[in-house]
């Protein structure tokens, strides 16, 4: 049977080796595995209970695409490198994996500060410096000449603010769910801020300097990709198994929220309903006065 790469040929002098490719089509499936894994936990938690699980499905299914797109030699354009190695002058340069973390950064980000109590606007402000660094990292390396080397700066000063906003401006909110959410809060941070660290390490390496191999940076980003993804997603959401989702103040606030079955509720209008019994739906009962402004919820 064919491989990846005699159906799909590389495009540039400097591309994936077989083994790159099967290292992708390696870290395709875990991430394939995991998604399921974290769909069916999702389903298993009461309604009401399952936003950060859903956001973690996102995550999941965009990097399972796209690992997908890499592993099939796909999604790849040939660039002039900057530095020449031996007789190769054009690397691949994936820009699907740039689209996967498009996606994926800001939501992973989002997941992190739902916890905490930064305003809307902040955790928003946090979202686009991710956009910034994604973006500036997929520019560089389409840029063949020095001058990728200002996208660099540039995305790696909005990974500054990134830094800032979890390490610094994070911790220091008023933790609605409790001192063991800050906890787990502070640790994550921690981990997914060293994370980051490491990925503009990468690509000087690859993308910027071609001195790692594509091959090298599959491996290298995948490495990254993994603990970032499916491992960091699965050690947070355990940490937040026991915490009572209603002290987030995420709840949508509409007269609608109502139970599966005969299961109690979630949500602001759901706590006449659960105490009347399981045959009383929204129709039966009034809707709860709207929460004043700030109380329990992420204020803008």
């Amino acid at each position: 049977m064919a491989g990846s790469l005699d159906q799909n040929p590389p495009n540039a002098d400097r591309h994936i080796t077989p083994g790159g490719s099967d290292w992708l089509w390696a870290v395709t499936a875990i991430m394939a595995i995991s998604d399921l894994a974290m769909i069916f936990w999702a389903f298993s938690r009461p309604r009401g209970t399952r936003l950060f699980h859903q956001i973690a499905i996102i995550v999941l299914t965009t990097a399972m695409i796209a690992y997908f797109s890499m592993a099939s030699d796909l999604g790849a354009a040939p660039v002039r490198a900057e530095f020449g190695r031996g007789n190769t002058n054009l690397r691949q340069i994936w820009y699907v994996r740039y689209i996967q973390w498009f996606i994926t950064l800001p939501l992973l980000l989002l997941e992190l500060l739902l916890a905490t109590g930064l305003s809307l606007s902040d955790i928003f402000t946090t979202m686009f410096m991710g956009w910034v660094l994604v973006i500036c990292g997929l520019v560089g390396a389409l840029v063949p000449s020095t001058y990728k080397w200002g996208y660099y700066v540039i995305g790696c000063m909005a990974l500054l603010y990134i830094w800032y906003v979890l390490l610094g401006h994070g911790p220091r909110t008023t933790f609605a769910a409790g001192g063991i959410v800050r906890t787990g809060y502070i640790r994550s941070a921690a981990y997914l801020s060293f994370l980051l660290m490491l990925y503009p390490i990468a690509w000087g390496c690859s993308e910027g300097g071609n001195v790692v191999s594509p091959t090298g940076e599959m491996i290298w980003y995948g490495i990254l990709d993994l603990f970032a993804g499916p491992i960091f997603l699965f050690i947070f959401l355990w940490g937040l198994r026991s915490v009572d989702y209603g002290a987030f103040g995420l709840a949508s606030g509409k007269y609608t929220d109502m139970a599966y079955g005969n299961g109690a509720g979630y949500g602001p209008n759901m706590a006449a309903r659960n105490a009347a019994g399981p045959g009383v739906t929204g129709a039966g009962t009034a809707p709860a006065a709207a929460p004043a402004a700030g109380a329990g919820t992420n204020a803008v």
